[in-house]
């Protein structure tokens, strides 16, 4: 018998053995091993899938093709490629490589990047805490409609129901009438002309509009009256969380999988509505309204503040899922090539939505008799009233409804994940004894998040949601964007911020590192100041079509809006106070906007090897 050591692989934060290894290939699965300790990406393109699916949102389908009919047509498209090459590209560049170097959530991130802005963090993982309240309701409204969309007729066809209005109008109901010579008025067909000349001229409303708000939202008169929760509404939003919390469950291994079929189906979708929109009548029409370019538009500061506005909040920098998102990277990852190729895939995806949109609404127009800029809307607008007033339309009404609105579904999922994931990541990140319970985390933070969204399914609850959608990710997200893009670039420097991206992606040209270091510390934090200031020239108290809101509601938003920038000044606050040193109060905020010992790259080795006892073998 001969003795003969071996070696073993032993933890160095538990001193456990690990598994019987020989030293070579060491390297790699030491940085393997760091990446378990946090959960990350399994698969080849699950990163990359998930960025595209959080960039590529509803706002893409429903608010950008407004934005360029109304900034001049195809002109816009050049201040929103400016736009997204010195504001909206930079900080998603900036994050990516910032948690990805790291290897840790925003939480965490800032606490050891510079420990007296460590509320950056904080703030980023509030601020997705409360659009994800409401972010999940857009999705119990689609799974509604999407529901709804199986009866036969669909249900907001025509006047004649319950929950119409006499300002209800059907332009189907209104031919059918024409053909018995008879006049359409107040939902009504009166054989006599001359009974109704007198009769006052009333607004008229189509019945989409009539079901989404008199049916589905069960809208009352204002926001203080409150009135019940949707019961059908509820079993929805349950539903819509429901889905999360199982494609989240297993945080980054299972909703990676997912994001396979949720990031890619919509453009599916996107180009079998695109070949139905172009062969309708009047779609011709409609395209043209869309890429008309207005050049006069380009004098005009309205399209560059809008094009900054919206490349911001498409590419959602300073929301902490960015960084979420990233921090779950293999430390080799090409975090360079990933931004960019999510950038322009969100410009070309918003690009071609436009033409989508905009086919549909010229046969909409066609089908009314009326402008195209008539039948144009934005936002929930656009989703749940035009487009099901369209779909009756056409042939095959129940398919293309379905389809619509699964689209949108997987779209709003995607963003939903990221949201979520980021307050998870928060969380565990912050407990990290608590990762032995992820998954009672992830089933709290879905229960608090069914139980939040609920005001926005009572009667006033459309008013709740256009009042925390206009502030909850506005003033502050740029605050802490600006602070974040600062921090990074001065402070810690963007000459080692680089170097810390060399490490990760390989030597780059000098170019690159001018390139790089110019938009960072000049050129992006002053476009952000630009937006910064363009809406605060542009605000306007919020209001829900003629509903002005009182006065407590628009304070309750500002509350709402500036409160995650009161949780970065707090906490740094506590923590010159809790600095119990003799240092001068400059000294201390020197000292503690600097990293931290713990800041350093996530590659590091958490496992040395020693020998094992030695074994016998014949």
């Amino acid at each position: 018998m001969e003795y003969k050591p071996k070696l073993r692989r032993v933890s160095t934060l538990t001193g456990t053995w690990v598994d019987r290894s020989v030293a070579s290939g060491v390297a790699d699965d030491e940085q393997d091993e760091v990446l378990t300790r946090r959960g990350s990406w399994t698969g080849r393109f699950d990163f990359l899938l998930s960025l595209l699916g959080y960039s590529v949102g509803l706002g893409n389908v429903w608010r950008f093709p407004y934005l360029c009919y109304n900034n001049g047509g195809g002109a816009f498209l050049i201040p929103f490629t400016v736009m997204l090459v010195i504001a909206g590209l930079p900080l998603m560049f900036m994050e990516l490589s910032l948690a990805q170097y790291a290897g840790l959530g925003p939480a965490v991130l800032f606490k050891r990047l510079s420990p007296l802005l460590q509320g950056l963090g904080f703030g980023m993982v509030l601020v997705a805490l409360v659009v994800m309240l409401y972010y999940n309701v857009i999705l119990a409204w689609t799974l509604f409609y999407m529901l709804a969309s199986f009866e036969e007729p669909l249900p907001w066809k025509g006047c004649h129901h319950a929950w119409t209005s006499r300002q209800c109008y059907s332009y189907d109901e209104e031919s059918q009438c024409l053909d018995l010579n008879g006049t359409y008025y107040m939902r009504e067909c009166y054989a006599n002309a001359s009974l109704i000349a007198n009769f006052t001229k009333v607004a008229k409303k189509p019945p989409a509009e009539e079901f989404f708000k008199n049916y589905v939202l069960q809208l009352s008169s204002g926001i203080e009256h409150t009135g019940n929760v949707s019961i059908s509404l509820s079993f929805c939003l349950l539903a819509a969380w429901l889905i999360v919390f199982l494609c989240l469950c297993r945080g980054v291994k299972s909703s990676g999988k997912v994001v396979y079929f949720t990031a890619l189906f919509p453009y599916v979708v996107l180009i079998m509505l695109f070949v139905r929109g172009i062969t309708l009548p009047g779609s011709y029409t409609g395209i043209m309204y869309y890429l008309k370019p207005d050049w006069e538009k380009l004098k005009s500061a309205q399209i560059w503040g809008d094009a900054a506005v919206q490349i911001f909040f498409a590419l959602s920098p300073a929301w902490g899922g960015l960084l979420t998102l990233a921090s779950y990277n293999k430390f080799q990852n090409n975090c360079y090539r990933d931004a960019i190729i999510v950038a322009v895939t969100n410009i070309l995806t918003s690009f071609f939505a436009g033409f989508v949109i905009f086919s549909i609404l010229g046969f909409l127009a066609h089908e009314l008799d009326t402008e195209v800029g008539t039948v144009l809307d934005q936002g929930a607008g656009l989703a749940f009233v035009v487009f099901p007033e369209m779909v009756t339309k056409l042939q095959m009404p129940m398919f293309w409804s379905v389809l619509f609105f699964f689209m949108l579904l997987t779209l709003g999922l995607d963003s939903q994940f990221a949201l979520m994931e980021t307050v998870v990541t928060g969380i565990l990140d912050t407990f990290p004894q608590w990762r032995r319970w992820k998954l009672r985390v992830v089933f709290g933070v879905a229960t608090v998040g069914y139980l939040g969204g609920l005001v926005f399914i009572t009667n006033s609850g459309m008013y709740w949601f256009q009042l925390v959608d206009k502030y909850a990710a506005n003033w502050s997200v740029l605050l802490i964007a600006t602070i974040e893009c600062v921090l990074v670039a001065w402070i810690y420097g963007s000459e080692r911020f680089i170097q810390n991206i060399e490490e990760m992606i390989g030597q780059r040209s000098k170019c690159f590192v001018v390139f790089w270091t110019i938009l960072w510390k000049v050129v992006t934090p002053a476009t952000l100041l630009f937006i910064l200031c363009f809406n605060w020239i542009q605000y306007k108290p919020v209001s829900y079509g003629k509903y002005a809101y009182p006065e407590w509601a628009d304070i309750v938003g500002w509350i709402i809006g500036l409160l995650p920038m009161g949780v970065v000044v707090l906490t740094a606050i506590y923590k010159l106070i809790a600095d119990i040193s003799e240092k001068s109060l400059a000294e201390k905020i020197i000292a503690l906007v600097r990293p931290t010992d713990e800041w350093r790259a996530a590659k590091v080795a958490l496992y040395h090897f020693e020998y094992d006892e030695p074994v016998t073998e014949l």
